[in-house]
């Protein structure tokens, strides 16, 4: 599941290009993914997980609850973004994938997030998924909305209120969905 992709210069919108390598999670990149989940897991504003949530309870979360977790590094060795891909529900249900990605702050708007689409779509592929659903992409995110739908995802459905926001109270949530495998029965 390595991948090495171009991809815009973290540090800076420079025109530079550098490569960008996307690997397999190793237990000694969780303090590099702690560090990029912590300011998004307190912020309140994209992920359900409490925003008091301790590093130990969100590497269960991250990591031990994920079927694969994979890391995106640059040129530097430095880790930029992670995804993790697991199944949305059980036993019935098992074969719709569910993924969650964050990208470095400094790093957002330059495709990373869409990279990390496009490997997570294509590993749950080879994992035998045949969906991928997202359950709450919270309706202010639209950078997110607009990265997913790139990638091919629909919204199917709005869950009124269903995120509770940390700075605008309740919102909406959608929930998008895309078909892994193509024919009758898909």
């Amino acid at each position: 599941m390595n991948e090495t992709i171009d991809s815009g210069r973290c540090l800076s919108l420079a025109t530079h290009t550098t490569p960008l390598q996307i690997r397999p999670y190793e237990a000694a990149d969780w303090p590099a993914v702690w560090a990029l989940l912590e300011p998004v897991f307190r912020a309140g504003e994209t992920f359900p997980h409490d925003p008091a949530i301790t590093e130990a309870e969100a590497q269960v979360a991250w990591v031990e609850q994920s079927q694969a977790v994979m890391v995106a590094v640059d040129a530097a060795g430095a880790l930029v973004g992670t995804y993790y891909l697991k199944p949305n529900s059980l036993a019935l249900g098992a074969h719709v994938a569910n993924a969650g990605y964050v990208v470095a702050d400094h790093c957002r708007r330059q495709g990373i997030g869409s990279r990390l689409c496009q490997h997570s779509l294509q590993a749950a592929r080879r994992l035998g998924f045949r969906l991928m659903q997202f359950n709450l992409v919270v309706s202010t995110n639209t950078a997110g909305i607009r990265c997913w739908q790139r990638n091919g995802f629909q919204v199917v459905g709005t869950l009124p209120g269903a995120f509770r926001h940390r700075q605008r109270g309740y919102v909406d949530a959608l929930v998008m969905v895309q078909a892994l495998v193509e024919g009758p029965g898909a």
